[in-house]
């Protein structure tokens, strides 16, 4: 990498402080916070000892100094953001769910086409190192054809209809919010884009989804199962089973470690990356994009698989939000 690469925010809340508290990159640095609250990008930038605050988006996205934005704010903001960044030539991070629906995703990716930059969805699943460890070592020990992967994530959420979680103005649901995890788990093994088999859906009383399970399937016929909930706890679990052994990932967003079970019984630890680095796996790997060191087609292509399954999803179940046409 010739050049140290500034990096500017956009939306300031928790997933924001994050990622300020972790970065740290020999080859980036933040340069810019903006919010539309100039008095919070000024707390923000002096929290974290970033030099420049910016009271808007435009302002921040006017600078020529920046190479890359993040971008953080709710994921039904995350479209307008990020076409605004991609038409300022700056290079995109955006929070995950990346966009709404499948449609938007493609006026994205068209546009960075077009302007010949970098999108990619801040997913940390298909930046740790443990995944690709996972696929090394089921190649090594020869454990054939990838048969099934499943995905649990249950997160219990008070019941309030006022919260975003729950929110249908602010595109609250489990499907966007936590589903994206589970199926970028499966889709980061999967050898070949899936197809739904089969969901159901059950809707909270705010009319927002509160739970649901979707099957898979793909043309080499490997299949995968997720379950999501946000009204009762379940383990962050990920299954990733081939004909000679499965294994088995606990808090599967962030893991480093994993637990091989052969078919006679025997088991291996695999333990490969640090969780506590998870955004800094996928910063680097935005910088080497930029820097053409990295091919960021695969990432984004697992990225556009999960929007359509996402769409596809929805279309079933004829579940729009209210600010959706």
């Amino acid at each position: 990498m010739t050049k140290n690469l500034n990096w500017g925010i956009i939306g300031l809340g928790n997933i924001a402080h994050s990622f300020a508290t972790y970065f740290d990159q020999p080859f980036g640095d933040i340069y810019a916070a903006g919010s539309r609250d100039l008095e919070k990008a000024q707390t923000f930038a002096n929290e974290f000892n970033i030099p420049h605050a910016y009271g808007s988006y435009e302002d921040l996205l006017a600078d020529k100094k920046i190479d890359i934005v993040y971008i953080a704010t709710p994921h039904n903001y995350h479209i307008e953001t990020i076409l605004a960044a991609l038409n300022a030539g700056k290079h995109v991070l955006s929070e995950k769910a990346i966009t709404m629906t499948s449609a938007e995703l493609k006026q994205a990716t068209d546009l960075a086409e077009e302007k010949g930059l970098i999108l990619q969805e801040a997913m940390t699943v298909y930046h740790m190192p443990l995944y690709q460890k996972i696929i090394e070592i089921a190649e090594e020990n020869k454990l054939g054809k990838l048969k099934m992967v499943q995905a649990s994530f249950g997160s219990f959420k008070e019941p309030d209809p006022t919260n975003r979680f729950f929110n249908p103005n602010l595109a609250g649901g489990a499907l966007l919010d936590i589903g994206v995890y589970a199926l970028s788990f499966v889709r980061q093994f999967m050898t070949a884009t899936p197809e739904i088999t089969g969901s159901a859906m059950n809707l909270f009383e705010s009319g927002v989804d509160e739970s649901e399970t979707i099957s898979l399937r793909n043309a080499n016929d490997e299949m995968a199962n997720v379950s999501l909930t946000f009204r009762a706890k379940m383990p962050k679990m990920g299954i990733v089973a081939y004909e000679g052994g499965y294994f088995t990932v606990y808090d599967y967003p962030r893991a480093n470690k994993a637990t091989l079970v052969f078919t006679d019984g025997s088991v291996k630890e695999i333990i490969a990356g640090h969780s506590k680095q998870a955004m800094n796996y996928e910063i680097k790997d935005v910088q080497d994009m930029v820097s053409g060191e990295l091919d960021p087609k695969p990432f984004l292509e697992k990225t556009v698989d999960v929007m359509s399954i996402m769409t596809q999803a929805r279309e079933q179940w004829n579940y729009k939000y209210p600010f959706e046409k």
